[in-house]
């Protein structure tokens, strides 16, 4: 039995999961767990990197104190976009922002102001997104931050774990693809765009493959921890590309969703969709295991749904996801609807008034009731999906038969029904752990204990159960969807 550790970063909440591997099936318990809460100082806002790498330390101990001491590799994946900073110690200088901070207002217009947007995105095929790394940076040069003047070493976040584990700096490719820095074509940092814009590149390092042993436990942390000096792998670190790598598809062709905070919505392509429609449709070119592209739609995702209820509980009037989900699926269907995209839904806090209110605004019935506002929420979606959905068939060229859901998403399942019954096509759901699920099958990968991502994928399938979904009222959502469309104009 062979034991990997997979430490799994989410925008609220980080797990170390332990995998054992018996050469045809895998298996994951979750060892420790931890928040995720951004620090407000002053008006920024921070990710407490200090203690979420504490926090690692601690699941490495509980693991080794589980009798599983004799770890074969661990790998890390987090978000996209944020990073940190070195000084030429390599000491880190300061908490990297949060990529909901503030800091990137009017960015993207003084970029484009010096840099077209159609030039930007023909040579990253990134989507313009106001918390991407570019304009994180950008931000940084715009406001003369000291910081920014002092760095010697710029590494996003899995990559920095990483290196405070091993003492070794490099950027993974699918992590490095988020911060709409790198040229689509040659997997290379995009080095004219930098220099038009002035940003420093001596920050940069070099960019690594996925599946990539990118080193070991330095001594120091070895001997802290009481372990052997263990192989760190560079798995798939940007958490979207470890969950697409768990899809346990045996298809040829179909779509996948990556469903949590986020939702990201795509295919896994040979080569980068680059062209005006996609650069209009402000679809993302990611990239994917074996150097792969990831051509999807960045969504918000369950994000709305949890602040509804985050604002909820704090008001006192705290009730279960269990029911909030039953009382929706006994409410009327159809009777309004939200952009998801929309700004408005972007930032925390009263998030069930701004839903009335987008209803208000757009001359729609308002969701009074915390279920009609929930069905408002998951129909919305589901629509959405299918919006996207079509928009990726009509830019690749070919139908996509089946949608695989993988991550937290799939408990959901009303939101998973409602978008088969949407997208009219089977919906499979699985695995519900799909982002740490990725990340050791990446570990497998680089070891050589698994010769393949085909053949990953058959392990994956017999390791973990799946569900399918099948339309239902065609008609009925059809039509709905119309008026879906038509609220969007609005």
């Amino acid at each position: 039995m062979l034991n990997l550790l997979a430490f799994d970063y989410g925008a609220s909440s980080g797990r170390a999961m332990l995998g054992k591997f018996d050469g045809n099936r895998l298996e994951l318990s979750e060892i420790h767990r931890f928040a995720n809460e951004p620090v407000m100082v002053g008006d920024s806002l921070y990710w407490d990197i200090l203690r979420l790498f504490h926090e690692m330390k601690q699941g490495i101990l509980k693991c080794a104190a589980g009798g599983c001491k004799d770890m074969a590799s661990i790998g890390i994946d987090t978000w996209g976009v944020d990073f940190g900073l070195l000084d030429s110690a390599g000491k880190l200088l300061g908490n990297p922002y949060h990529y909901r901070d503030g800091n990137t207002g009017g960015m993207i217009e003084e970029v484009c102001r010096i840099v077209p947007g159609r030039e930007i995105y023909a040579r990253t095929g990134i989507a313009f997104q106001v918390f991407n790394s570019l304009y994180q940076i950008f931000s940084m040069k715009f406001y003369k931050s000291p910081l920014l003047e002092k760095a010697s070493t710029m590494l996003f976040t899995p990559d920095l774990l990483r290196y405070f584990l091993t003492g070794e700096k490099s950027c993974e490719y699918t992590i490095a693809s988020t911060s709409q820095m790198l040229d689509a074509y040659t997997r290379t940092w995009a080095v004219d765009l930098l220099d038009k814009l002035g940003i420093p590149q001596n920050i940069l390092t070099g960019i690594i493959d996925a599946g990539t042993i990118a080193g070991k436990l330095a001594s120091g942390v070895a001997g802290e921890l009481g372990i052997g000096q263990i192989p760190v792998v560079a798995v798939a670190e940007h958490d979207t590309g470890s969950a697409v790598v768990s899809v346990p598809a045996v298809e040829g062709r179909y779509a996948f969703l990556s469903s949590g905070t986020w939702s990201l919505l795509g295919v896994e392509s040979a080569v980068p969709f680059i062209n005006d429609s996609i650069f209009n449709l402000n679809y993302t070119n990611e990239g994917g295991y074996n150097k792969t592209t990831r051509l999807l739609k960045n969504i918000m995702g369950l994000w709305i749904y949890q602040e509804c209820k985050r604002t909820w509980d704090k008001s006192g009037e705290a009730v279960s996801f269990d029911e909030l989900e039953q009382g929706a699926a006994n409410s009327e269907a159809f009777t309004s609807f939200i952009d998801p995209d929309d700004s408005s839904f972007f930032s925390p806090g009263k998030m069930p008034v701004k839903v009335q209110e987008y209803c208000r605004k757009t001359g729609q019935k308002i969701p009074e009731t915390k279920p009609q506002i929930v069905r408002c929420i998951m129909e919305s979606f589901a629509m959405t999906y299918r919006e996207t959905l079509e928009g990726l068939e009509k830019v690749i060229g070919y139908t996509l038969p089946v949608l695989h859901i993988v991550g937290g998403g799939c408990k959901n399942t009303m939101l998973s029904q409602f978008t088969a019954n949407a997208i009219s096509r089977p919906v499979i759901t699985g695995p519900v752990e799909a982002t740490a699920t990725g990340n050791l099958m990446a570990q497998l990968l680089a070891l050589g204990e698994v010769k393949s991502l085909n053949e990953g994928r058959l392990i994956i399938r017999g390791s973990f159960p799946t569900a399918e979904y099948s339309p239902e009222n065609k008609a009925g959502w059809d039509a709905a969807y119309e008026r879906f469309l038509n609220v969007r104009k609005r």
